[in-house]
């Protein structure tokens, strides 16, 4: 697939602002600076349109990427950083969960996974949560370029085993090497 158009996001806070137009979304989840933004940009090929941050925390809204007039990718809040207050954390989980619960044309979900460590407690609740829905899931391992050659089937494992998923279902990404784009791409295209 090549991305050839990319809109402005639709920036929500509710669901009467969500796009109505009933276009397959792929969602992106995971932790505060795992890296959602550069998985976007390197997908689209754009260096900035996805504002990346050295301040973990920096999204708090829905965004839909209309991608190609297609579909679209939507970046939520990440989860787990500690400096966000509890009230911001209970109005993530809220938007969370009424965008899971009323999207029918959700198609897949992206769990992005700092590759580097093994996932934290907030990654095995999204995962356990997302199949409890029976919600597709694709594990996304980021930032692979900064693990050893000789740790990568180890760090594989570790995914493996403490989210109990298969590997055939983690694709390895790089926003430097750009390891991973394709197939990410390809198993998007799968579903359209």
């Amino acid at each position: 697939m090549k991305i050839e158009k990319v809109d402005i996001p639709i920036i929500t806070v509710r669901k009467s602002q969500y796009p109505v137009d009933n276009k397959n979304e792929f969602l992106l989840v995971g932790r505060s600076n795992v890296g959602k933004s550069s998985f976007i940009n390197t997908l689209i090929n754009r260096k900035n349109f996805a504002r990346t941050s050295s301040t973990p925390g920096k999204t708090q809204t829905l965004n839909f990427y209309l991608i190609n007039d297609l579909f679209y990718i939507v970046d939520v809040p990440g989860y787990g950083f500690a400096k966000v207050s509890k009230k911001l954390k209970n109005n993530f989980g809220l938007i969370m969960e009424d965008y899971l619960e009323s999207r029918q044309n959700l198609k897949n979900v992206f769990l992005l996974i700092d590759f580097r460590h093994k996932p934290t407690n907030d990654d095995i609740m999204m995962y356990e949560f997302l199949k409890y829905y029976n919600i597709s899931v694709t594990i996304i391992a980021t930032k692979v370029d900064k693990v050893k050659k000789s740790m990568i089937d180890k760090n594989i494992k570790i995914i493996e085993d403490t989210l109990k998923v298969d590997k055939n279902n983690i694709i390895l990404f790089s926003a430097i090497t750009k390891i991973g784009k394709t197939e990410v791409l390809n198993l998007i295209e799968t579903f359209l």
